[in-house]
């Protein structure tokens, strides 16, 4: 019995046992054939990221079988567990290290998630990225400072408390753990600075 759970502005999720189906819905607004192709692009696209983080054994959900292309959907397993964003206070430096370490280990192999917040992070018996509707592949420091930017921002929103002890321990561990974090940390800082000039105007 398919339970829909969640209705976000590109999908459709339903819950059906111990399995997630997403649903990449029609957008009347758009094109028909633009519609359509954009779809069948995104849903491709998730289920290559996804594909390719199982074969890392990163933790992230596993398809369970071949997309539906015309139905545009994907099939993957239900990843059980509480959400980060109801949990991190409870252990917020020993969680931010890990959340640092497992960016790390998506930007060395050029994958952008593109949706970084700690709604979108599972704690079981580690921490389990899902929702790679928006992510990509980039070798572009750009991308990369932009995928911290958006967590820094997320952090700052949901965890204003301790966001910002949380995400110097998130740059710390990116750090340890990917050679080439210069690059990306240097774009970060001009990434921000075009955000307050932003805001400024």
């Amino acid at each position: 019995m398919q339970e829909k759970i969640s209705q976000g502005a590109e999908a459709s999720i339903y819950k059906d046992e111990d399995k997630i189906i997403k649903h990449r819905t029609i957008k009347s607004y758009r094109n028909k054939q633009i519609d359509e192709k954009l779809r069948k692009y995104r849903t491709r696209r998730e289920a290559k990221v996804l594909k390719k983080l199982e074969a890392l054994g990163f933790a992230a959900p596993k398809i369970i079988k071949d997309i539906d292309e015309i139905g545009m959907k994907i099939e993957m397993e239900h990843i059980d567990g509480t959400k980060l964003r109801d949990f991190l206070h409870k252990n917020h430096k020993d969680l931010s290290n890990e959340i640092g370490r497992k960016i790390a280990i998506l930007h060395k192999h050029d994958i952008i998630h593109g949706d970084l917040t700690t709604s979108n992070m599972i704690v079981k018996e580690e921490i389990y990225l899902i929702d790679f509707g928006l992510s990509f592949f980039s070798k572009k420091p750009e991308d990369k400072a932009v995928d911290l930017h958006l967590l820094k921002r997320a952090l700052e929103s949901k965890h204003h408390m301790i966001f910002k002890e949380c995400f110097d321990q998130v740059i710390k561990a990116y750090k340890e753990h990917y050679p080439d974090h210069k690059q990306v940390l240097d774009r970060l800082e001009k990434v921000e600075k075009r955000g307050r000039n932003k805001g400024k105007g």
